[in-house]
C-alpha cells in the first residue's frame, strides 16, 4: 500500500510539474489595479497588463502599462500616454527611460503603453502585416494598416482612456523602423488621433506614394511630428526620414508641425533612448514645457 501511495506520487509529479515549468505565469488582468506577479518587483515597470482583442482580425494584443510615478488613479490628475508599437522589445527600453528623463530633465511624467504580440515569430508577430498600407507593390502579408489603425483607434485608445488617468488631448504615437512606417502613414491617414508622432528611423515600405497624398481631414491645429534618423542608418531609410519631413514642412496647409532630428552617430535600432529623449524633448517644448537641460547635440 505505501509502495503504491508512493508510485502514484511519483507519478503525479511527472505529469504536473513539466507543465508548470513550460508555462511561466503572465501579468494578472487587473483592470487598472496593477499587476500582481513578477512584475510587481520591477518599479521602473509598475504598472498594469491587460489582452486585447482587435475585432477585425480576431488576434490579441498584449497591452503592458507603465504607471508615472506617484500614479493614483483617482487624484484629478491626467496624464500624457505615449503608445508605444513593438511593445515586445521596445516597452522594457522606453518605460524606465521615460522615469529617467523625468528625473533628470523633468519631461512630464506619463503613461506608457506598449502593444505587444507576444513573441518574435512572424506567425505570432505580425507587425509586417500591421505597419504597412495596402498598395499594388504589397505582398499578400502586408497591407494590414488600415485595420490596425482601427483597431488603435476603436478599441485600444478608447479603453486605455476608461481604464486609466489619461488626458486625451496629449496622445502620443511612436514607432521605430516598420513602427516609424506606420507612424507616417497614419499621420496623414487619422491626423487628429495623436497630438504627437514620433517616427525613429522609418522603413520602406508599400504603397509609398501615400505617405504624400493630401492629409485627410482636421480640427486641431496643435498637432505634431518628430521624424528622427540616425547617421548610420541606411541612406534608403535616411533618404525616407528626410523627404517625408522636408515636404510636409515646405506644405503650409499642412496639418503638424515637423521636425528631423538627426542622431549624429546613431544607428537604426540601438539609438532608440536617445531617439526617444530627443523627440519627446521637442514635443514638449512646443508645448510650453521646457525640460532641464540640453536637447542634445
Amino acid at each position: 500500500m505505501i509502495l503504491r501511495t508512493r508510485f502514484l506520487l511519483v507519478w503525479l509529479l511527472a505529469v504536473v510539474m513539466p507543465a508548470a515549468w513550460a508555462a511561466p505565469p503572465v501579468p494578472a488582468v487587473s483592470d487598472g489595479a496593477g499587476v500582481q506577479g513578477p512584475l510587481a518587483h520591477l518599479p521602473a515597470l509598475k504598472g498594469d497588463y491587460f489582452p486585447l482583442t482587435d475585432r477585425g482580425s480576431g488576434r490579441v494584443h498584449h497591452i503592458f502599462v507603465r504607471y508615472p510615478e506617484g500614479y493614483d488613479a483617482a487624484a484629478p490628475t491626467r496624464y500624457p500616454v505615449v503608445y508605444v508599437l513593438d511593445g515586445d522589445s521596445l516597452f522594457p527600453l522606453l518605460a524606465p527611460t521615460h522615469l529617467f528623463l523625468h528625473y533628470d530633465e523633468q519631461l512630464p511624467e506619463a503613461i506608457i503603453v506598449g502593444i505587444a504580440y507576444g513573441g518574435f515569430d512572424p506567425a505570432v508577430n505580425r507587425r509586417n502585416t500591421d505597419f504597412t498600407a495596402p498598395g499594388p507593390d504589397a505582398t499578400p502579408e502586408q497591407g494590414g494598416a488600415p485595420g490596425f489603425l482601427a483597431f488603435l483607434r476603436d478599441r485600444l485608445v478608447p479603453e486605455v482612456e476608461r481604464r486609466y488617468a489619461a488626458e486625451p488631448a496629449r496622445r502620443i504615437l511612436l514607432g521605430q523602423s516598420r513602427g516609424g512606417y506606420f507612424v507616417l502613414w497614419s499621420a496623414r491617414e487619422a491626423p487628429d488621433l495623436f497630438w504627437g508622432r514620433i517616427a525613429s528611423n522609418p522603413a520602406q515600405g508599400p504603397a509609398r506614394e501615400q505617405l504624400f497624398a493630401p492629409a485627410s481631414a482636421h480640427a486641431r491645429q496643435d498637432l505634431r511630428v518628430a521624424v528622427v534618423s540616425g547617421t548610420r542608418d541606411t541612406a534608403a531609410r535616411r533618404r525616407i526620414a528626410r523627404e517625408w519631413a522636408s515636404a510636409w514642412s515646405a506644405q503650409p496647409p499642412a496639418p503638424w508641425q515637423v521636425a528631423l532630428i538627426e542622431i549624429e552617430g546613431g544607428t537604426h535600432a540601438a539609438t532608440i533612448g536617445e531617439a526617444y529623449r530627443r523627440a519627446m524633448r521637442w514635443l514638449f517644448e512646443l508645448a510650453g514645457v521646457t525640460p532641464r537641460g540640453k536637447p542634445g547635440p
